[in-house]
């Protein structure tokens, strides 16, 4: 598989020995460099600020000496890494023709030189002093001709196209500045942004540093490449570690280690499909004007093949890997949850939530929420109205953990079997009974949720929704049955969020006897529980088994509309990232059942109550998700 083909580049970030003053060596070990990451699939390496002469050597930057050999060494690294199929960013000083000494990134590629960009913004404060050395590259736009060097531009306002990915550059201290460069770079069409640096390090710097890199990826909606020299740099006043860091949309995909005086490598595959959804959906990015008619543009030919990804993804990306983190967004979530349902309870003087509680999930969830709902509102417990509705297919295993589960919570329990009212409804439509098809299961879902809003009349209260968000991208709901409420508190939580909010109430939250009932509703296989339960009274309807397994589900819905993923590329991830539990075949398989769902059950989210947002992926049509009820998927389905 070609993974360029789906908007994948491998970039490079390397900090390699540096000897001082020594541009010819200094030069064979970013060749060596350049090597490894070329080995690597990176289609562009990103070397630190000033690494062909060492970023420490103060006014030796002054010796004609050093600027000869600075230009001896980059036309033969420009030579020496010509077969090499990446560009190679690198940092050196350069004199100008007028005489000024600028601090520069040269981008190198096919044995030649294809521009220069010049540092803006020199620190002169502290154990900084470049001032003394360098002139400021803001305002320079300079077409240079050199016999020994070649024809480039000097400028940092460049950007340089290679295949689909479009990058600039920055250097070091232009990012901790108050307007950073990279900023107007990225509204010029800059995918992706490399910075050299030269950042020494004292205690937190790094974490200062790290947030910095991660926040303005995220700012810029863009990648961004950062590279700090290391320890072989002169230690006289202070140490260099050798930061190399690679962020994405806000978030770091790679990070090294420091204080390395081998010197360091790391790659990163970054996704160019991602960083363009993100740009076009976000419209204070596509409302900024457009810088891009200042830029030149240098073309650097196309990508290299990527045959295989060094990526990986969560199995899980709606809930964090780590436990702490799991248990910092539960808190969260159910404070965003449970503030929306209390503002709702105030609403008209409607102060009572009345559910339906069946002793699965995501009914578990929403009771939690709403007794925490009317703590906010300083009204016992007792306030909730849960109701258990059991059915023709409802077992004793949820009848019981419904009932225990509202004893331990302390709320008001009511069970109404819908048994007799749903026989004389099918009597009234004249529906046999013994067929067990979507006639009867509907129907005793709508049954259900006409108890529901009929009690909340009758106790001045509001119905409030448990299906979940992974119900809702399927379909799996009664039009007008659990698809309905007047506010639905599970709407943006995702099934396999779900299992971990009530997990964690379990163990962090719960007493030992609510901990039993909570862990034995985590056990019970998922269902609707619509048809008869089997010979020995067990759940005989699964939903994993009829729709496929929510963990896959929750993932395809991550990527396809938080990303923007095609069913092309959501195989492609997924494959790999399940293959311990799913064949190829089956992940196709269900992921057709997710594309196929998603679109033609849309009608059902066009008319779904409100209910509170609590992550990046919402499915509400008066937000984050509006289309309309009659897109075919099939040509989605053609890539499958």
């Amino acid at each position: 598989m070609n993974f360029t083909e789906l908007g994948f580049v491998r970039v490079a970030a390397v900090h390699p020995p540096v000897r001082l003053a020594d541009p010819a060596g200094n030069a064979a070990e970013i060749l060596a460099a350049a090597r490894r990451a070329s080995e690597q699939g990176a289609a562009v390496a990103l070397f630190p600020e000033l690494c062909l002469t060492g970023y420490s050597c103060e006014d030796l930057f002054q010796s004609r000496d050093l600027l000869g050999g600075v230009r001896r060494a980059l036309s033969d690294l420009a030579r020496d890494a010509a077969p090499l199929p990446l560009a190679l960013v690198v940092g050196a000083p350069y004199q100008a023709p007028d005489g000024r000494l600028y601090d520069c990134a040269f981008v190198l590629q096919d044995g030649r030189i294809r521009g220069a960009v010049p540092k803006i913004h020199l620190p002169n404060y502290g154990e900084f002093y470049e001032r003394r050395w360098f002139a400021s590259g803001a305002g320079v736009d300079l077409p240079i001709v050199d016999d020994q060097l070649g024809e480039f531009r000097l400028s940092p306002r460049q950007l340089f196209e290679r295949g689909r990915m479009t990058f600039a550059i920055e250097v070091c201290e232009d990012l901790w500045s108050p307007v950073p460069p990279s900023g107007e770079h990225a509204l010029a069409g800059a995918q992706v942004i490399f910075n050299p640096s030269a950042s020494n390090d004292w205690v937190s710097k790094a974490d200062y540093r790290r947030q910095l890199v991660q926040q303005q990826s995220g700012r810029l909606n863009a990648a961004y490449v950062y590279v700090s020299c290391g320890p072989t740099e002169s230690t006289k006043d202070v140490v260099f570690g050798g930061h190399a860091l690679i962020a994405e949309n806000g978030a770091i995909v790679a990070e090294g280690g420091r204080f390395a005086f081998d010197g360091a490598l790391i790659c990163a595959d970054l996704d160019l499909d991602r960083i363009d959804h993100d740009r076009t959906r976000n419209m204070t990015f596509g409302s900024s004007p457009s810088s891009r008619s200042r830029y030149a543009v240098e073309k650097l030919g196309e990508l290299p093949k990527l045959s295989a990804l060094q990526r990986t993804y969560p199995r899980t990306p709606f809930v964090p890997d780590d436990p702490a983190t799991i248990g910092e967004r539960a808190r969260e979530i159910l404070t965003i949850q449970s503030t929306g349902l209390a503002r709702r309870l105030k609403l008209g003087g409607c102060t009572v939530p009345v559910l339906g509680l069946s002793g699965g999930l995501d009914s578990t969830l929403a009771v939690l929420v709403a007794v925490e709902a009317v703590k906010k509102l300083g009204a016992p417990a007792s306030t909730v109205q849960a109701i258990s509705m059991p059915g023709p297919g409802t077992t004793e295993r949820t009848r019981s953990a419904a009932a225990a589960l509202a004893a331990r919570l302390g709320v008001s329990f009511r069970e109404i079997p819908i048994g007799a009212a749903v026989a004389q409804h099918f009597k009234d439509i004249g529906h046999d009974p013994s067929q067990h098809d979507v006639v009867y299961e509907n129907a005793q879902a709508r049954e259900r949720t006409q108890i529901l809003f009929d009690l909340a009349n009758k106790l001045q209260g509001i119905v409030v929704g448990t299906g979940d968000m992974s119900e809702l991208a399927l379909g799996w709901c009664t039009y007008n049955g659990d698809h309905m409420a007047a506010y639905g508190v599970n709407g943006s939580v995702p099934k396999t969020l779900v299992k971990h909010l009530v997990r964690w109430h379990a163990e962090h939250v719960a007493d030992a006897p609510t901990r039993t009932v909570l862990e034995g509703i985590l056990a019970t296989t998922i269902s609707p529980e619509l048809l008869p339960p089997g010979a020995s009274g067990e759940i005989a309807q699964s939903t994993e088994e009829l729709v496929g397994p929510y963990v896959l589900h929750d993932f395809f819905l991550y990527h396809h509309v938080r990303w923007g993923a095609g069913p092309k590329k959501i195989l492609a991830l997924a494959v790999p990232t399940f293959s311990a539990d799913y064949s190829p075949e089956l992940i196709r398989r269900w992921l057709r059942v997710f594309i196929e769902r998603f679109y033609r059950q849309q009608f059902k989210r066009t008319t779904l109550p409100p209910g509170p947002k609590v992550g990046s992926v919402s499915l509400s049509p008066r937000g984050d998700l509006r289309m309309p009820d009659e897109v075919d998927p099939e040509s989605l389905l053609k890539d499958l």
